[in-house]
């Protein structure tokens, strides 16, 4: 049996090859500071990449909210993780919230977001890191930070302009106002918007079809499909056909030729 990682603020599960990362610091609506969070996300990334037996990470949040990003107690009394001057305040980003997007960004397998409810500020931008996202049809997303006189210190910026365009991007940011889920599925932000008792099983029938496929290949397709982001052409053929040399050279994909054989011969 996979011996999972000894979490405090959130729960994790693995079956069939699928991992659930459920925020649960739900008196916090899962904001990302003042808790453990951070800890538990990366935490679980680093175990993501460690973990043979998963192929899918989904991440979702207890109760009301998916996350409320920072807490803004903390920032009013200039404490916990916003607290010192310029510097010390800088580090304690660069040590803290910012772990987050790198961790993720590194994480080798799809990445679900299953957001539940409110996703506000870094909660937005922790969405925003998965591959892909679905929403309850109670989930609200907000880029907020200017309404509290700060910038996305956790890399927002950076992220939801490569989701979404630089223009729609700005408008949120600039604006810092809220959008229903209906909006964000027009705006391209999320997949697709189901009712709240749905989505959970939306997201597991998502995330099993994907952890259906060959494992290892399933790994090396995510990260050609990160690294196509920032390569030229011709450099990213030649990454292709080493992966592609790879994968040919793996038992799971005689396995696959010879199911999909047995299948054609079964028409």
């Amino acid at each position: 049996m996979t011996n999972l990682p000894q979490l405090t603020d959130a729960l994790l599960t693995l079956d069939e090859r699928v991992a659930v990362l459920t925020l649960n610091r739900h008196d916090l609506r899962n904001a990302l500071t003042g808790s453990h969070l951070i800890d538990d996300i990366v935490t679980t990334a680093e175990w993501v990449n460690r973990c043979e037996d998963v192929s899918v990470l989904v991440i979702t949040g207890a109760g009301s909210s998916f996350s409320a990003g920072g807490n803004i107690r903390d920032m009013a009394e200039r404490g916990g993780d916003f607290a010192g001057d310029v510097a010390e305040c800088a580090d304690r980003y660069r040590q803290g919230i910012q772990r987050i997007p790198l961790a993720l960004q590194a994480v080798e397998v799809p990445i679900i977001a299953a957001v539940n409810g409110p996703a506000i500020g870094a909660g937005f931008d922790l969405a925003n890191m998965a591959d892909i996202r679905i929403a309850s049809d109670r989930a609200k997303f907000g880029e907020t930070f200017l309404n509290l006189g700060i910038i996305p210190g956790d890399g927002g910026a950076w992220l939801m302009q490569r989701l979404i365009g630089y223009q729609r991007a700005f408008e949120l940011t600039l604006t810092g106002r809220v959008v229903e889920a209906s909006e964000a599925k027009e705006l391209g932000i999320v997949m697709d918007v189901f009712p709240i008792e749905e989505l959970m099983p939306e997201a597991l029938k998502l995330a099993n079809r994907m952890a259906s496929q060959p494992p290892k290949a399933t790994r090396l397709t995510k990260r050609l499909m990160k690294m196509a982001q920032r390569m030229e052409l011709k450099d990213f053929l030649d990454l292709c056909a080493c992966f592609q040399g790879m994968c040919h050279n793996e038992p799971e994909h005689l396995e696959a030729v010879n199911r999909m054989m047995a299948q054609m011969a079964k028409k």
